[in-house]
């Protein structure tokens, strides 16, 4: 192994750190643009001082340490500083949260394969993952995206997403940050849930064999998936605990125990579908009663949507925004441990039965 046993300690320990139980991940690692479009639909202008002051707002939140284990920054971000003056990696580690970042550039089209893509930025990862640790980065994130059809994903475009993936965490580890692994299969289409069970297994499967075949210290790196659902179109309904189950079956099939935890996305999901959803996972395992792994969120859309409406630009909106923030992480804490109630129909908690 070309790691030392020192280095393979820290890549542990900060894995270890992020897949604390009951907690997760906030991803805060939309770009300028990615943002800009969130902030429109809020009212919000996209200036670089408004998305400091909303980054920071999230941050600051009293309680985000209690259900937050990290926070996936964007690479402007990593170089801002909070209202303490601090860097903003400074300003999460002194909060018990540990500051990543998403290293990858942009996406693209496969060649020869309409409809599929690949993402950029592997021949200068290296010397970025370098220029990230100095700034205060422990853990890196990388997206490839696939999507289900009638007769994809090709082959051709798993085996480079994976292997892509796998480059990609060979050189995060090398340069002290976890990898996290984000096989991002879309939940679009009228796919049901056997035939995303079925390409899902290929997918993890292929990915962790080029994760071994790479050299990749799996306990020290992460899995961040999309969660085994039938398409969006599907027109077959199943219930939450089949939906759970699905992803069970699937991380059974492919998984290795070595992995210490698993971060699920959100993939357009509203904050209480994916709170149902992750709730259903957890409970499936706990009735199966042989999966090791901790099984929690990395949400971006599903923790911020309801937030950035509740704050929409105006500072005397910030403590409703971050009652809002801690409604969410709270509900996703919760779900992570299999105990998160569903609203009513009318959108509030369900009232607590007394003995």
């Amino acid at each position: 192994m070309h790691l030392s046993s020192t280095a393979k300690a820290e890549l542990s320990r900060i894995a270890n750190k992020i897949g604390a139980p009951g907690k997760g991940l906030l991803a805060c690692d939309e770009s300028a643009g990615t943002i800009g479009l969130r902030f429109d639909e809020v009212g919000v202008e996209n200036t670089e001082e408004n998305r400091q002051f909303y980054r920071n707002m999230l941050y600051s939140m009293p309680s985000t340490s209690e259900y937050i284990s990290g926070v996936i920054l964007d690479p402007e971000t990593l170089y801002q500083r909070a209202d303490t003056g601090q860097t903003f990696p400074e300003y999460l580690e002194s909060l018990n949260m540990v500051p990543g970042i998403k290293p990858h550039l942009k996406v693209c089209p496969l060649p020869g394969k309409t409809g599929e893509t690949i993402m950029q930025g592997l021949d200068s990862l290296g010397v970025r993952c370098s220029e990230y640790y100095k700034a205060g980065a422990r853990f890196c994130k990388w997206r490839s995206p696939l999507s289900i059809t009638s007769t994809g994903p090709s082959e051709l475009a798993v085996q480079i997403c994976c292997t892509d993936l796998a480059r990609y965490a060979l050189i995060c580890q090398e340069h002290g940050l976890v990898p996290i692994v984000e096989p991002d299969v879309s939940m679009t289409g009228d796919h049901d849930l056997e035939r995303a069970i079925e390409v899902n297994t290929h997918i993890l499967a292929t990915l962790y064999k080029a994760l071994h075949d790479h050299g990749v210290y799996l306990e020290g790196s992460l899995l961040k998936p999309n969660m085994v659902l039938p398409g969006k179109s599907c027109l077959k309904s199943y219930t939450p605990l089949e939906r759970g189950a699905a992803t069970i079956t699937v991380f059974k099939r492919t998984l290795p125990a070595a992995v210490p935890s698993v971060h699920f996305l959100s993939g357009g999901q509203s904050g209480e579908e994916a709170s149902i959803n992750l709730d259903a996972i957890n409970k499936a395992k706990q009735q199966d009663g042989r999966c090791p792994w901790n099984l929690t969120f990395s949400f971006s859309r599903a923790i911020q949507d309801t937030v950035q409406r509740a704050w929409s630009g105006k500072k005397e909106n910030v403590a409703a925004a971050q009652a809002e923030l801690l409604k969410q992480i709270t509900n996703h804490g919760k779900a992570s441990q299999g105990l998160y109630v569903p609203l009513t129909d009318d959108g509030s908690q369900p009232a607590t039965k007394r003995a």
